[in-house]
């Protein structure tokens, strides 16, 4: 799917770059851009919860990723607050 800022060209050439990867190069990118999101989310959960230790990032990562409840029984005893 195209976004709107992109060009049909510039799209264009995207998937033939796509096109011409190997598998294990588009595995590699897929892995890349999913440990980009996490950071990006561990960092808005830091910006709007500048109290949190790394185990409370980590508790608010999984409850906004899978929940509240699967992250209150990843994490039982603890206080499990959705970022």
């Amino acid at each position: 799917m195209r976004s709107h800022d992109t060009s049909l060209d510039a799209y264009e050439l995207q998937l033939r770059g796509y096109r011409q990867m190997s598998p294990a190069r588009k595995s590699e990118l897929v892995a890349e851009l999913s440990e980009t999101v996490r950071e990006l989310a561990r960092e808005g959960i830091r910006q709007r919860h500048p109290d949190y230790d790394t185990a409370d990032v980590d508790r608010a990562l999984v409850a906004l990723v899978y929940g509240p409840e699967v992250a209150r029984r990843v994490f039982p005893g603890t206080t499990v607050t959705p970022a």
